[in-house]
């Protein structure tokens, strides 16, 4: 793919640092907001096309709020979901020569719609999931969805917010356990981009341009999730990751 940023017109460009603000956001714990980098990113240059220019984004957002919150991550739900999400990952790249891109949005919208009706069960029906997140069988399922979601549209955010509120862990835990293991499940993304041909000079050129932005949404997140209660920060993770599931059903 070629792509000259010298080329985009301010049009785009105000897209595209909106995009960066979103990424910004999601890192810091509103994992639904994901939908706005993924809309924006697919719109502008094509969805799979969009998958190798927001990864290294994604990994710089990583970075960023591992320094913020990294000492508070629960390692357990790092080490637990990571071998699952690796067998995800590989099987969506196995996907992405043959599976059209139509097809992309509408299977991931199924599943993060599908993961947030039963989290809101959960709300009103604790009894009923009261011991499901902690069998290593569910860590597995959501662990393979993640890696499908996160390599076919780098999605996986509202998939894994969903997991870790199943879970129970507070803010803070939250955004420490997701800005760990997303930073390791991308970097190892890295190779499966580079050999599709998604990542090269240009696009890496893009993604200096767009940091700055990536930082002013980390830290404006971090302040609305400081002002808020646990359960209403719950409540935003479900209600967000929910319109990003029915958006993607209806696009």
């Amino acid at each position: 793919m070629s792509l000259d940023p010298t080329m985009l017109s301010i049009g785009t460009w105000t897209l595209l640092a909106i995009a960066a603000f979103g990424i910004g956001i999601t890192k810091s714990g509103f994992s639904g907001v994901s939908l706005v980098h993924v809309l924006i990113f697919a719109y502008v240059f094509g969805a799979k096309a969009s998958t190798g220019i927001v990864l290294p984004m994604l990994i710089a957002g990583d970075t960023m709020a591992m320094l913020m919150f990294g000492q508070h991550a629960d390692w357990r739900y790092v080490r637990k979901m990571f071998p699952p999400a690796m067998v995800g990952v590989l099987a969506a790249w196995l996907l992405m020569d043959v599976m059209s891109e139509s097809y992309y949005r509408p299977t991931i919208g199924c599943i993060i719609l599908g993961l947030a009706v039963m989290q809101l069960a959960k709300m009103f029906r604790e009894a009923w999931f009261t011991h499901i997140p902690h069998r290593a069988w569910f860590a597995w399922v959501m662990g393979v969805l993640v890696g499908i979601t996160t390599m076919l549209a780098n999605a996986a955010g509202p998939v894994y917010g969903l997991f870790l509120i199943a879970i129970g862990l507070p803010k803070k835990e939250f955004v420490g356990t997701a800005a760990w293991f997303f930073l390791l499940l991308n970097l190892i993304k890295i190779p499966f981009s580079w050999n599709l041909g998604l990542i090269h000079t240009d696009t890496l050129l893009l993604n200096v341009v767009l940091l700055p932005g990536i930082y002013i949404g980390l830290v404006a997140g971090s302040a609305i999730a400081n002002r808020i209660g646990q359960r209403d920060f719950e409540a935003a993770i479900i209600v967000l990751a929910a319109c990003a599931g029915i958006y993607m059903l209806l696009l």
